[in-house]
């Protein structure tokens, strides 16, 4: 059924962006290069951006969405916060979006694979996703 997968995958996207976006924004004040500011700044635009066309189209369904897992959400914080108190450096910051992005594109593909249903705009939304994040992890190479 078209529908249901449609808004179960806008609904994966949308906790995707809002886990990628808190993730930024917990990092983005131990970065000291400005480059990697820069970078970590625009990538939280673009999820930002793509944030927003999720919710429009959940909205068209009379859905609101998803948040990230709590679970998920606390050992995120947990882990960024241990690995910045013992080495708050660039090098920590890249590693840690580096793993955040890989978990993310690893969920968003099985996600696309299991709402096979979709309508190709909730998929184009995932796929553009998956993108972004596997870009801001070559981006995070350099940073290593």
């Amino acid at each position: 059924m078209v529908e249901p997968d449609t808004v179960k995958l806008l609904r994966e996207c949308n906790a995707g962006v809002k886990m990628g976006v808190s993730s930024i924004n917990e990092v983005l004040h131990a970065a000291k290069d400005e480059r990697l500011k820069k970078i970590l700044t625009d990538s939280k635009n673009e999820h930002e951006k793509l944030g927003g066309e999720t919710t429009q189209l959940l909205s068209d369904y009379s859905d609101n969405g998803k948040e990230p897992n709590p679970i998920a959400k606390g050992m995120s914080w947990m882990k960024t916060n241990m690995k910045l108190g013992m080495d708050n450096s660039d090098a920590t910051v890249a590693d840690l979006i580096t793993d955040g992005c890989n978990m993310g594109v690893k969920s968003l593909s099985r996600y696309l694979n299991q709402y096979k249903a979709a309508e190709e705009k909730a998929k184009d939304i995932a796929k553009k996703l998956i993108k972004l994040e596997e870009d801001l992890s070559v981006s995070m190479r350099e940073f290593l």
